[in-house]
């Protein structure tokens, strides 16, 4: 895969004073157009071997355009707070709004690779990672962000005279470290590596280009020529091609559903309640401040229809928790801000470090159900979105967060009952608004989409459970329980 990039290009300097000036100005006016349409964004992945070239490129990114409206950002080891909230986090944090570039320097191949060469990762593992990344970058992809991948090469030898010309030198001797030296020796290793990465990583949606960075005139000139054409592509209107999905599949012959099967006619006492209820908030209380929890956090995913009792549930969980440790974190239609990141990273920043817990109030699931049923997705976008929420769950779990999901589910006898009761008192009467009347009577969409929801997406690691939320009492009652159990 590198054998094009150890041949030796070079271009003479009278070239690219001739060609720079053009390329300069033909970027940014690209990156100005870019702004005033912000339909998508860029996002330029950085990578290569030391020594040839990658800073230097990005300096030059920074100066032909406009610096202002570009965030270069180099990922060193992830910090304690960062490992905390998952492997993506931080990457997630970092992603270029639309209209907007983002550079990575050391991005998510970086541990992967070292991790591979020094014998940490095995053969498994790196694939597993590698795979991972595909996924993610599909989903950037199909999100509406440029992926352009720039891996700068040197062959082994070309690196070796590199090292030796600036350590020569005093004032840019500073530029050769004793960790570059040290990977020089497994440069091999490093070459062999790197290019199983780039072989398994490059996609129709995100390609790496390999450049020879031998040669400075070259390799400035290729690298601002290859983020020219993916800018001028998408802002053409070429966009990023999705593969169609297979049809929705049907439902149940009989009308027979997970919902339906629920018994709705289970009730509890309120003096058993009352015993219960401090039961189990003691034992929440417990388990909450306990040292287990001071390596992992707690999400808790909150669902249901409208009027299905998910607040007054929370409540009853709060009020065992440490104020100083939870948030509650109620999910409305997406801000402007929102709107210009891929759909999970407004809730990716919302995740909790160890020790602490999020609460959910409506979820990443709207994606699946209100943007599905009301056809604010397209059916490839929440389509997609199964997948791509699963493997969020499972990325938190990895870092530590014990995920609890909840559908608080009622017959629609129920919530008419609701509706209308709520209408009847003044001080509740602000729980109901039209779009409450205007979804009920999309009842059997939401139905399906929350079966073909929890059919998908209720896995081992996030298992969803199903409250029959009747009588509140008891949902309230079930709800803690399998919490604490999760817990425990």
């Amino acid at each position: 895969m590198f054998e094009s990039a150890e041949i030796g290009h070079k271009l003479d300097k009278a070239r690219y004073k001739r060609e720079e000036p053009k390329l300069r100005r033909a970027l940014l006016e690209a990156q100005y157009e870019l702004l005033k349409k912000p339909e998508s964004s860029v996002l330029v992945i950085v990578g290569g071997v030391d020594g040839s070239g990658k800073g230097e490129t990005v300096n030059l990114f920074n100066e032909w355009m406009d610096p202002r409206h570009i965030r270069s950002v180099a990922f060193g080891p992830p910090t304690n707070y960062e490992r905390e909230r998952g492997e993506m986090w931080r990457y997630w944090q970092s992603l270029p709004g639309k209209g907007r570039i983002g550079i990575f320097f050391a991005s998510w191949y970086t541990d992967p690779v070292v991790s591979r060469v020094t014998g940490r990762m095995g053969r498994a593992a790196f694939a597993r990672s590698l795979e991972r990344i595909r996924r993610l970058e599909f989903m950037l992809a199909a999100e509406g962000i440029v992926l352009v991948k720039l891996w700068f090469h040197l062959s082994k030898k070309a690196q070796r005279d590199r090292f030796r010309k600036l350590s020569a030198n005093k004032r840019t001797a500073w530029r050769v470290t004793r960790q570059e030296w040290k990977n020089h020796k497994s440069y091999d290793k490093f070459r062999d590596v790197s290019e199983d990465a780039l072989r398994e990583t490059s996609t129709g949606a995100a390609p790496w280009h390999v450049i020879d960075g031998s040669d400075n005139e070259y390799r400035s000139l290729t690298a601002g020529r290859i983020l020219l054409d993916a800018l001028r592509h998408r802002l053409d209107g070429e966009k990023t091609v999705i593969p169609a999905v297979a049809p929705v599949a049907a439902a149940p012959l009989d009308g027979r559903n997970i919902l339906r099967a629920l018994d709705y006619k289970r009730t509890l006492t309120r003096a058993k309640y009352d015993e219960r209820l401090d039961e189990l908030q003691a034992k929440l209380a417990y388990l909450s401040r306990g040292k287990a929890m001071r390596n992992r956090s707690l999400v808790l995913c909150f669902e249901g229809m409208d009027a299905a009792g998910k607040g007054s549930t929370i409540r009853r969980i709060t009020q065992a928790l440490d104020s100083r440790h939870y948030r509650v974190i109620p999910v409305a239609a997406p801000t402007e801000e929102e709107r210009a990141q891929p759909y999970l990273w407004r809730f990716w920043r919302h995740m909790p470090g160890h020790g602490q817990v999020a609460i959910f109030d409506r979820s990443w699931y709207g994606r699946v159900l209100v943007e599905r049923v009301e056809k604010f997705a397209s059916e490839i976008d929440w389509m997609r979105a199964y997948q791509e929420i699963n493997e969020f769950e499972s990325q938190l779990v990895e870092s530590g967060a014990v995920v609890v999901k909840f559908w608080m589910a009622i017959t629609p006898e129920e919530q008419l009952k609701r509706f209308k009761a709520r209408a009847d008192t003044p001080h509740k009467q602000f729980k109901i608004t039209a779009e409450d009347w205007r979804n009920r009577k999309k009842w059997p969409a939401y139905e399906r989409a929350v079966c073909d929801m929890i059919e998908r997406t209720s896995t081992d690691p996030a298992p969803w459970h199903l409250i029959a939320a009747t009588d509140k009492l008891h949902a309230r009652i079930e709800v803690l329980e399998k919490l604490t159990k999760a817990l425990s």
